[in-house]
């Protein structure tokens, strides 16, 4: 089939991302929060959550969208669905990671950390072992994707543990919902967070929850505060289809139709092979070019690649990126803590042909920055 093209410079970045011209003109609308057609309009997106996850309100589980980027959804969980006098234990490979276990502490939660290397993949039998011995743990957290390197974390085996231990489980899906097919219902999971903005290819504005109803229901009076209360969000959801305050309701009617597109494009799974063809486009592109990545082939996904700079004083990342700006392409900075790299997005309304044109992009660049016009360059491993 063929799927709406976007028109502006293409964004090889997390999020936000290149979306759909359909996309865009979806928001020249104006619509009331109170109005009965954006009313049924949350009522579907909340659905079309649901059957993404491959679960539904009659299985037990709920779709909470949340007012503000997906940190927001990432902190109401946090803030108001741990149980007063209980423990989070946060799962940590990379900067969001560290972030979530941030927000715990500021909240006031006792948080207990398992801290691994941005490039490494978490112990299953530390988490076991830590499960075991700390009765107090009532939530377990972890990134999907961990968009600080791009690894991809083992969210359907450390949901087994949490769930044959007793404890709840908390998935930071942000960057790979939508488009990384998985087993809900198998891992596990009693929240998991994503946003508008990301493999859904919608426009930033709102965030969402997915969850267990009965989990929800429990968390009642837990708050810590009062806008980022998901327990009162749902209900109020619930008892008249609209937010407690007000929503972003041009970033719902973008998003609505970027769920749209998402079922024509054939759901997640074939979303996810378009996103696959682009990463595997990129990495044989860069691996020409001399560039190595950062995470291990077998243990990053297809959803965003960190690679190393070149190992050349010529080199250098500011000038690199502002070329490649004013040739068209957004790319993004590193953010792992022991290497020098930078970022290259493959979700969004992007396709091979748009990764193609960045590989070119990149070589003018590269020549042009390198004084010898070397064709290959060669990468440092910067510890």
């Amino acid at each position: 089939m063929s799927l709406p093209r976007a028109n502006d410079k293409p964004l090889f970045t997390p999020g936000p991302l290149t979306t759909s011209r359909t996309v865009k003109t979806a928001m020249l609308r104006d619509l009331g929060s109170r109005d009965t057609e954006f009313i049924d309009l949350v009522r579907d997106v909340r659905r079309r959550l649901l059957d993404i996850a491959g679960v539904s309100q009659e299985k037990g589980y709920e779709a909470v969208p949340m007012q503000g980027s997906g940190t927001f959804s990432l902190e109401a969980v946090v803030s108001s669905c741990i149980q007063p006098g209980k423990k989070l234990l946060v799962i940590i490979n990379g900067a969001y990671g560290e972030r979530l276990a941030k927000m715990a502490q500021i909240h006031g939660i006792d948080t207990v950390v398992l801290r691994y290397k941005e490039c490494d993949l978490p112990d299953l039998s530390e988490v076991r072992s830590t499960l075991e011995a700390d009765p107090g743990i009532a939530m377990v957290s972890v990134c999907h994707c961990e968009t600080t390197s791009g690894i991809m974390n083992p969210i359907h085996e450390i949901g087994q543990i949490v769930a044959e231990l007793g404890r709840q489980y908390f998935v930071d899906s942000m960057s790979a919902f939508g488009a990384a097919p998985f087993d809900f219902e198998g891992a596990h999971i009693d929240y998991l967070v994503s946003s508008s903005n990301k493999c859904i290819e919608g426009v930033p504005g709102f965030a969402f929850v997915i969850c267990k109803r009965e989990s929800l229901a429990a968390t009642e009076g837990w708050s810590r505060t009062m806008s980022l209360d998901v327990h009162a969000q749902w209900k109020g959801l619930e008892s008249n289809g609209q937010f407690r305050f007000t929503p972003p309701t041009h970033a719902f009617l973008a998003f609505h139709q970027a769920l749209v597109e998402l079922e024509l494009e054939g759901g997640a799974e074939e979303r996810g092979s378009r996103y696959r063809a682009n990463y595997e486009c990129l990495i044989e592109g860069m691996g020409k070019l001399g560039f190595e990545e950062y995470v291990a082939r077998e243990l990053q996904g297809y959803i965003i690649t960190s690679f190393r700079y070149p190992a050349h004083d010529w080199f250098d990342f500011d000038r690199f990126y502002d070329a490649l700006n004013d040739r068209g392409f957004v790319i993004y900075p590193g953010k792992v803590s022991d290497a020098d790299c930078f970022r290259i997005g493959n979700i969004g309304r992007l396709f091979t042909s748009d990764v193609a044109s960045l590989l070119g992009a990149i070589r003018d660049v590269l020549s042009s920055m390198n004084p010898d016009r070397e064709e290959h360059i060669s990468t440092s491993v910067t510890r």
